[in-house]
């Protein structure tokens, strides 16, 4: 039986104003890329922030391969995210004064790791960036800037590669190239996708979907 990578238990999150958000208990194993559809206000960000450690939730648990995440104090768990967690957002969020190479090499140094120039060159190669290591992100397309944030995300190996509307301003064509890419090198780095979105267009490329309704 393969591993529980991901479980969230009994999971809500209060806001300011008094809105509480409940959310049904997800239970992922390795490896069964999963997606989160729903409509605005249906909490999507919100859950991604709670299973990544950024939010604390009203109540409830998430546990990553064995360990409670609200467990842990605040290094421990900047050390256990690093370790274990992957994030592509909306957003890059590149360093603008580093290379690409050097963007990249800061996720490893974050997470303790030692650099590694040939596994980062590899994985530019995979996302057809090989000669574009030394650029700095404004010299890149909207594309390639996207394709740098998802190398800095895979290149620890992460259990778990949480992305955040990833297709959002994309055509047709560029949607499932990127779904097919995302899959393809989560399958190569031994990661499981977790993609939250209300991108209809994406149903059908997952067999393990959570539906959030607006609440």
């Amino acid at each position: 039986m393969s591993e529980i990578v991901l479980q969230t238990t009994d999971l809500s999150f209060s806001y300011p104003n008094s809105t509480r958000l409940t959310f049904q208990d997800i239970k992922i194993q390795q490896q069964q890329h999963t997606l989160i559809l729903g409509e605005s206000g249906s909490g999507k960000s919100t859950l991604l922030h709670l299973i990544g450690g950024f939010s604390l939730p009203a109540t409830g648990s998430v546990t990553i391969q064995g360990q409670n995440i609200y467990d842990l104090r605040e290094s421990k768990l900047d050390q256990f995210r690093a370790h274990h967690l992957g994030f592509i957002f909306q957003e890059a969020h590149l360093l603008k004064n580093l290379s690409v190479i050097d963007n990249i090499k800061l996720a490893q140094s974050l997470a303790g790791f030692s650099t590694d120039t040939q596994a980062i060159q590899e994985l530019l190669e995979k996302l057809q960036l090989a000669n574009l290591g030394n650029r700095k992100p404004n010299e890149l397309s909207r594309g390639q800037v996207q394709r740098v944030a998802i190398a800095r995300a895979l290149i620890n190996k992460p259990a778990i590669l949480l992305a955040d509307e990833p297709t959002a301003s994309l055509d047709d064509k560029n949607t499932f190239l990127v779904i097919e890419l995302l899959k393809s090198l989560a399958n190569e780095q031994g990661s499981t996708l977790l993609i939250s979105t209300h991108d209809k267009r994406l149903k059908d490329e997952f067999s393990n979907n959570y539906l959030l309704s607006a609440q």
